[in-house]
């Protein structure tokens, strides 16, 4: 018999800047995200919160059938994540170090109204099991800083976005009826996927979009050296339109024009595209913008704005570029319960 905690960090559209605690629940990084949800000031965040959604009481009785012993618990804090996140921990180590229990009878259910919060979940993950650099044990793989990653099981809160907008769990294939995902934790497979860890203490689960438009909806360009292993991509001298890294498929487009081309979360490399406008004149002299998009495959890739602030999209959590960032490749370092 297994015992599953039911994690919900809360839900974007319920949750105002800050009431929710460090703003993790709302899928940020300890930060508040909620600022921006346009929330009209219903009942109060701590109310709501405390609300399981219909999702996840239907999974918390799928569970309970299949024999499963259940706790719900809302998390509004880094420190509530972490609380429950011990409960995966294995026993002590000669070395002191918190180190995942491979054979924990405790599974964990993450409700997720996107992939922010997934991403929020996880890096708390990362947090509490990478070693420091000047502890690595010897039983740590040698192309990666942290150990296998507990398996966590997927709950979408919104199902209905499967036909629109592909969220990480539409690209995996995940399951998303409650029951499914019930199943899936219980006696599903797990599989691993890659990670991508920052210089910015957060990962990345999905990819990354830097660039921005106005009001307008017209792009804004912005200049900065992109460079992927040893292949650079920009120099920092072109005017960029967007810059895509990608761990798996969401940020493949942009509008009509293609940027990612193979994004795979099991290949252990990241694809990185860069779109340049070139100007060039017809044979009438009339002035035509194309965009060309540079591509490249690699282990790492580093991002240095030459502008003082760029904005990005990080797993769908708005941030400002203001200086070098670093993405790297932490191979099959997480999992999900497939079905």
């Amino acid at each position: 018999m297994y015992d599953v905690v039911l994690l919900t960090l809360g839900s974007e559209r319920d949750a105002p800047g800050g009431a929710c605690g460090s703003g993790a629940c709302c899928g940020g990084d300890g930060t508040s995200g909620a600022a921006a949800t346009g929330d009209e000031g219903h009942a109060p965040a701590e109310q709501r919160c405390e609300t399981p959604r219909v999702p996840v009481l239907a999974c918390a009785d799928a569970l309970t059938a299949r024999g499963a012993r259940v706790e719900a618990v809302t998390a509004r804090s880094d420190a509530e994540i972490d609380e429950v996140l011990s409960r995966l921990d294995g026993p002590p180590r000669p070395d002191g170090l918190a180190w995942p229990d491979p054979d924990s009878k405790t599974r964990l259910v993450v409700a997720t109204a996107s992939d922010g919060q997934l991403r929020a979940v996880v890096r708390r993950l990362v947090r509490r099991y990478a070693p420091p650099p000047s502890r690595r044990p010897a039983d740590l793989p040698g192309n990666r800083t942290v150990p296998d990653l507990p398996p966590v099981g997927v709950l979408p809160l919104d199902p209905a976005r499967a036909g629109g907008q592909r969220d990480l769990a539409a690209q995996l294939g995940l399951p998303r009826d409650p029951a499914a995902v019930a199943a899936a934790v219980l006696n599903g497979a797990v599989r691993r996927l890659d990670l991508l860890r920052n210089d910015g203490g957060s990962v990345t689960l999905d990819g990354a979009l830097i660039g921005a438009a106005d009001d307008a909806g017209r792009p804004l360009h912005w200049r900065g050296r992109v460079e992927v292993d040893d292949a650079v991509l920009s120099a920092g001298d072109d005017p960029l339109l967007a810059c895509a890294i990608g761990n798996a498929a969401g940020y493949a487009r942009l509008d009509e024009l293609p940027l990612l081309t193979a994004g795979d979360p099991t290949d252990g490399l990241v694809e990185v595209a860069v779109a340049v406008p070139v100007v060039t004149r017809s044979t009438l002299g009339r002035k035509r913008v194309r965009f060309e998009v540079r591509r490249a495959r690699g282990r790492a890739v580093a991002v240095v704005p030459r502008d003082e602030r760029v904005p990005y999209l990080d797993d769908g959590v708005e941030g400002e570029l203001s200086r070098k960032r670093s993405w790297w490749v932490e191979p099959a370092a997480w999992a999900v319960y497939a079905a």
